[in-house]
């Protein structure tokens, strides 16, 4: 298959056949792979994974970011019809750092998760560059991509009982990709399964389990020994604990902390849950419409945010020890617009308690903001607390607007004030149940 190198180009989809353990993937997960579906030798590089079968795979060059994504776009459809979903998207992530991202549905946040290994639908077309320890995953040629998925990165989909294959056991599908990239045989292989399970926490008997048997935690894990499997330098979590329940989300984050902490690998997760990620990561980046509006530190832009999206989210999670915050959490008024036909300037403006007149026509780019973080308002520059929510600023665009959206944006700031420190949190439980009572 030729791959496009003009920049624009619309990326044809690869057969699902050819991706083991993608969404709705065909192919045969047993020990059974055939020679021509293997990746070719000429197709790896000379610092590919799996040329040396094994993590060592990084280039040596420590100042060359492991992922860095330049003037991302992303569209979907043509002329008229044509959908932005990513609009000019720059970030950058160093092997062994954790990089969030975050934002309401329809922000694009799993379509930038898609773009970076080219799993993309047909009639996506990309512009920018995606490049993985100094190579172009955009023009990448059919052969090589084949062989820096799952060995230079990996993914781990939201949703594990649509991404495994339902009629064939677990062992087979973990054994599927290393078989395919020749990193052992099939004996060696199955031990290579066993100890990835063993790893995940996950009982060695569970290899011939159907996905059918398993629990939801179970199958994320079994999703995470997949993309250990051939040892890549990076892993792309789409929101991996969507639907499971709290206690066995805190398993699966603690359990992706760790192996990443062990392995010195790259993560990027994606995720609609602010808390998480500050909790995770080490640093954070909030989507809005396509763009990045705020990226910093994860714990400094989860307690400080300084875009007032981003504060208005951050306000919007309740806080333990704060019953106001609970009972009644504070939301963000309007909806996210349609990235079919997007506000003027800057397309937070409409729902912004603290917006100029001049954001309803000119779009704001990412600025520095303080060290390591920048942030898309043009009241950063003038040193605004976002979290404080002053929407008495001259130059609101709408007052009904403004003062239902002091509320969202100030939400992050009152929360945090009401948050307990460690060892508050045995008396604002008792002090909010005999609150409840009253």
């Amino acid at each position: 298959m030729t791959e496009p190198t003009t920049p624009g180009a619309q990326v044809p989809a690869p057969s699902r056949a050819t991706e083991p353990g993608a969404r709705g993937a065909t192919s045969r997960h047993d020990a059974r792979v055939p020679d021509n579906a293997r990746i070719p030798d000429d197709a790896r590089g000379p610092d590919d994974a799996t040329s040396r079968g094994g993590s060592d795979a990084t280039s040596g060059d420590t100042s060359r970011p492991l992922l860095d994504v330049r003037g991302l776009r992303i569209t979907y459809g043509s002329g008229a019809r044509a959908v932005p979903a990513v609009r000019g998207v720059d970030l950058t992530l160093r092997a062994g750092e954790k990089l969030g991202i975050a934002g309401e549905s329809g922000c694009g946040k799993s379509t930038l998760a898609m773009a970076l290994l080219r799993l993309l639908p047909p009639g996506a077309t990309l512009e920018g560059q995606i490049l993985l320890d100094g190579e172009d995953i955009r023009t990448m040629a059919w052969g090589r991509l084949r062989a820096v998925r799952w060995a230079g990165a990996s993914i781990v989909f939201q949703g594990a009982m649509h991404s495994l294959n339902a009629v064939h056991r677990i062992g087979d599908q973990i054994l599927e990709p290393i078989l395919l990239h020749r990193l052992a045989g099939p004996e060696e292989g199955r031990r290579r399964v066993k100890e990835l399970l063993r790893h995940v926490g996950l009982p060695v008997s569970r290899a011939t389990a159907y996905p059918h048997e398993l629990s939801g935690g179970q199958r994320q894990r079994v999703m995470i020994a997949m993309a250990l499997a051939c040892d890549p330098q990076l892993i792309i979590a789409d929101e991996p604990t969507t639907a499971l329940d709290v206690m066995i989300q805190a398993q699966i984050l603690r359990l992706i902390e760790r192996l990443v902490a062990e392995k010195g690998i790259g993560l990027v997760m994606i995720s609609h849950d602010l808390a998480v990620l500050a909790d995770t990561c080490d640093r954070l980046a909030i989507m809005y419409a396509g763009r990045v509006v705020e990226e910093g530190p994860a714990r400094e832009v989860y307690e400080g945010a300084l875009h007032p999206y981003g504060a208005a989210l951050s306000g919007a999670f309740p806080r333990i020890g704060d019953p106001a915050s609970r009972y009644a959490p504070r939301g963000l008024p309007g909806d996210p617009p349609d990235p079919a036909s997007l506000p003027t300037g800057c397309t937070f403006h409409p729902r912004c308690p603290v917006a100029l007149p001049s954001c309803a026509t000119e779009p704001q780019p990412l600025r520095p903001a303080g060290p390591g973080r920048r942030a898309a308002c043009v009241r950063v520059e003038e040193g605004f607390d976002a979290t404080s929510g002053d929407a008495t600023s001259p130059g609101g665009t709408d007052g009904a607007t403004s003062g239902s959206g002091d509320d969202a944006a100030s939400g992050a700031g009152d929360a945090r004030d009401a948050a307990p420190g460690p060892g508050d949190a045995g008396h604002d439980g008792a002090d909010e149940a005999r609150s409840t009572k009253a």
